[in-house]
């Protein structure tokens, strides 16, 4: 069995899966060769785990709502000279069974098993358990 790993990253400034999508392929500058990236300062060291098979999974409004598979690692020279890591996605996006995350700084490292599943074909979202049940189950430590 290949082993492999994920990353986990908040997509800031998003409100929605489909506004993340509507700014990778509409607005963002960050595309090479029809590929969108997304540009960090730190290089994963576990980079061959990542591109075997890794997933960056987005956290949107607190929740882990979706992933992209990583296709590759580039490295980007900014203006400043400064070496920085361009994780190129998959451009499908994948809706997951949501999950509830509390803020955290650039992206981490997540084991396969404390993924997320995705959800079924066909459907973009899961029903939404009311929020204090959510706020709740996360509290205990069951989300």
């Amino acid at each position: 069995m290949s082993k492999f790993v994920h990353l986990i990253k908040l997509s800031v400034g998003s409100e929605s899966v489909e506004q993340m999508i509507d700014w990778q392929r509409r607005r963002s500058k960050q595309i090479v060769n029809g590929d969108y990236y997304h540009l960090t300062r730190m290089w994963p060291k576990r980079e061959a785990e990542i591109i075997n098979g890794g997933s960056i999974y987005w956290v949107i409004k607190g929740e882990v709502a979706a992933r992209q598979r990583v296709i590759r690692l580039d490295e980007k020279i900014g203006a400043d000279g400064i070496r920085r890591c361009a994780i190129v996605l998959d451009a499908e996006v994948i809706p997951t069974v949501t999950a509830l995350r509390r803020p955290f700084q650039g992206w981490r490292y997540l084991d396969p098993a404390d993924a997320p599943a995705d959800l079924p074909k066909g459907r973009s979202k899961e029903d939404a358990l009311p929020v204090e049940l959510n706020k709740a189950l996360a509290d205990i430590g069951v989300l």
